[in-house]
């Protein structure tokens, strides 16, 4: 999804991200350009309207922070609002009722809304632990039924059996005593897919969801459809109160102007995606993820990304405070740095401080020896620190010859590895020094405030 969008925008935003100065003139270039590709991604008109003034009001004038370029300021000006765009305050799913807490899944037929309905089950069930059961009222759709089944029980989702042919009202509310009645934590119901336009089936969804007071109702969107979908659902959400929108098919190649349109024009969060057919191919929507597509940064979004979930930002925290407050570091400090290097990666820290903008200070031989570390290394350090004093720890300047012969001795590893270890803490040191003499440590910690919004 927006991959036509995404490379368009790139190509214009390239022109100006270098720009020494911002004008009123080539801002305004640069958005007539945004303006046309937004339009030809079905995007809607209004949408555009307000995103392009709101971005023109912000630009114009605007102080430039030290840390870009005016080029790069406007790029992220650019993307703030269309995180504001897309974003919302009540976008976690409500499952916090007197069980069952029941969920009520509506839409246009071939949407994917059963489908949606088993991931969110799943999703449901391995995050939060819940007892999940679905049923469907779709007695319409040759099939609908037995699919519901089959797929829930795929991943072992328990599904409401109908014996015999009932009414979709009757279902709903078998299924909710039945689940009351079981002890289930959430019920969700699938329903028939129908358009806005008829009258009759739009009145069996209301009775639907009348009975069951769901407390959650999501209505699927294709992210193929465009527009079709936003007008169905501001039908469907006059008519129900819509509290939710799921988004399937975002894996496919489309124009995807409804994710920027839905949230804007129905005033309704977009809560989950389907990126995938595969059942655990569901994602909590993520307003920064899909900006960051939309503008060709997505690969660099999915580095950090990576990098946040993996690095110890407590342990992080703590070893800038003492780069900034001491001249050395214990050997834990430094066998704690080898294993979050190890855990995140070479290619990521390498990102991360190119984004810090000092990976310069790191393109010395010296430093490329400890990113390239193994696990030996490692086991290594844990075994020699083992047989060493406290002193000895905190104090490496006084391990001498005789010291090393013996904590060799006591742990098993040579004093040819205890002294490349040794070498690499002091590398360590080396670039330390280096950085705060440049005084990239304010840089750093800075940067780590705001990125990982960390409180200092």
């Amino acid at each position: 999804m927006f991959e036509n969008l995404s490379n368009k925008l790139s190509k214009i935003l390239l022109k100006i991200r270098n720009y020494g100065r911002l004008t009123e003139k080539n801002i305004k270039d640069t958005l007539n350009e945004i303006y046309i590709n937004l339009l030809e991604s079905d995007v809607a008109l209004e949408v555009i309207k307000d995103l392009i003034n709101k971005i023109k009001k912000e630009a114009i004038g605007k102080k430039i922070n030290n840390n870009f370029t005016p080029g790069q300021e406007f790029i992220k000006l650019i993307h703030e609002n269309l995180i504001k765009l897309m974003d919302s305050s009540n976008k976690n799913i409500n499952i916090a009722t007197q069980p069952p807490a029941i969920i009520l899944f509506v839409g246009l037929q071939g949407v994917g809304k059963t489908t949606s309905v088993v991931k969110l089950a799943y999703f449901l069930k391995k995050k939060y632990k819940k007892k999940i059961l679905v049923a469907s009222t779709d007695i319409y759709r040759p099939a609908a039924i037995q699919q519901l089944k089959i797929l829930a029980q795929s991943v072992k989702i328990n599904f409401f059996n109908i014996d015999s042919d009932i009414s979709p009202l009757e279902i709903a509310k078998k299924a909710f005593y039945y689940a009351k009645k079981n002890f289930y934590d959430v019920l969700i119901i699938d329903t028939a897919g129908r358009l806005h336009i008829n009258d009759k089936m739009m009145e069996e969804i209301k009775n639907i969801s009348n009975l069951l007071c769901p407390i959650e109702t999501f209505f699927v969107i294709d992210a193929m459809t465009g527009q079709d979908s936003i007008n169905s659902a501001k039908k469907f959400n006059e008519l129900l109160s819509i509290t939710g929108i799921f988004l399937t098919k975002t894996d496919s190649d489309t124009r995807g102007g409804a994710v920027l349109s839905v949230k804007y024009i129905i005033k309704k969060p977009i809560k989950f995606i389907g990126n995938g057919e595969k059942i655990n191919n569901i994602a909590i929507f993520s307003p920064e993820i899909i900006a960051s597509k939309i503008l060709g940064m997505s690969s660099e979004l999915t580095i950090i990304e990576n990098i946040k979930n993996k690095i110890d930002l407590k342990k992080n925290k703590e070893l800038i405070e003492k780069l900034k407050n001491k001249n050395k570091l214990s050997l834990q400090d430094f066998l704690e740095q080898l294993e979050q290097i190890k855990k995140i990666g070479n290619k990521n820290i390498t990102f991360l401080l190119k984004k810090m903008q000092i990976n310069n200070i790191y393109s010395t031989h010296p430093m490329m020896n400890i990113l390239n570390i193994d696990n030996s290394t490692i086991n290594n350090l844990k075994t020699i620190m083992n047989s060493m004093t406290n002193l000895e720890r905190k104090n490496v300047d006084i391990i001498n010859y005789s010291r090393k012969k013996r904590i060799s001795l006591g742990s098993g590893v040579s004093i040819f590895k205890i002294n490349a270890i040794l070498k690499q803490y002091h590398q360590m040191m080396l670039v330390t020094k280096k950085m705060k003499k440049n005084n990239n440590i304010n840089k750093i910690i800075k940067y780590v405030k705001n990125f990982f919004n960390l409180k200092h």
